[in-house]
């Protein structure tokens, strides 16, 4: 039986929960509801030994990065993750969500200045935060264009426009891997994290591989419905005075085909007559 609080909520909320509802196969017969303490353990990547220490009052001082991982295992909302961190002491304050970095004005007019070639500004979390004309045309066929993990995991275009799907998967949980190492208590990014990992089983295998790496400048290929295939090679520029962002420059050999499909696709996007938004 739990000692806390903390256990007694840690055991209410697992009891509430079957195998079903977090994507686990269901195996030998269960005297009691919900899911076993071991099965918690797993979904939230810990010892069952340290869970089961936690839910027993005998950890009495979780780290918050484990407090978030519980929180995800277990599926708790906003409230119920708050009040998770309050009975284990931390104050949930300095969780709360940072504002979506803004990008400068200047920055912005310099994007626009590139008609030819596709560019934008990321941050950590892979938020596409401001794009030129031709970039948003490149990302037309998405049904949403805001996120590069949304885009590669949730989206069924994203198989079919990142022709390396593996690579670029890779490269996208990678690089959320390092977004949670310059600061592992980033919302947003758990946020992310959660979402993908709710919704995409090979983002879980992924996640669990726990590789880290940031934006390379391998050269890109995508197969876009307007122009068919591209080949790009890609620039990746820290934003400086703005920490965290990144200019993401696609650039095409001059009078190469892929240039030209670069061109073409820019007197698609520029013809209102014939709209690119989610070409299928």
């Amino acid at each position: 039986m739990p000692h806390t609080e903390l256990g007694a909520f840690l055991t209410a909320r697992r009891a509430r929960l079957g195998p079903d509802d977090v994507g686990l196969a269901s195996s030998g017969t269960r005297r009691v509801a919900g899911l076993r303490r071991e099965e918690v353990a797993v979904l939230a990547g810990m010892s069952a030994d340290y869970y089961t220490r936690l839910e027993q009052g005998r950890e009495r001082h979780p780290s918050a990065s484990v407090l978030n991982a519980v929180a995800r295992a277990l599926g708790l909302e906003p409230d119920a993750r708050d009040h998770l961190f309050r009975l284990a002491g931390i104050s949930p304050e300095h969780l709360q969500t940072p504002a979506r970095p803004r990008v400068d004005a200047h920055l912005r007019m310099l994007l626009d200045a590139w008609p030819d070639t596709p560019a934008m500004v990321i941050d950590r979390r892979l938020d596409l935060l401001a794009t030129n004309a031709l970039a948003d045309a490149l990302y037309a066929d998405f049904a949403e264009a805001d996120n590069l993990v949304r885009m590669a995991f949730l989206d069924p275009v994203g198989e079919v426009f990142f022709v390396d799907w593996p690579r670029t998967a890779r490269a996208c949980v990678a690089g959320l891997r390092l977004a949670l190492g310059h600061d592992p208590h980033d919302r947003r990014v758990l946020e992310l994290v959660e979402e993908a990992g709710r919704d995409s089983s090979r983002f879980r295998e992924l996640w669990e591989e726990h590789e880290v790496r940031g934006k390379s400048h391998e050269g890109k290929e995508f197969r876009h419905s307007a122009v068919g295939g591209l080949t790009l090679s890609s620039h990746v520029f820290d934003v400086r005075g703005q920490d965290g962002l990144q200019l993401v420059v696609y650039r095409a050999e001059p009078d190469s085909p892929d240039f030209r499909a670069l061109r073409l696709l820019g007197s698609l996007a520029a013809d209102p007559a014939r709209p690119l938004h989610r070409m299928r």
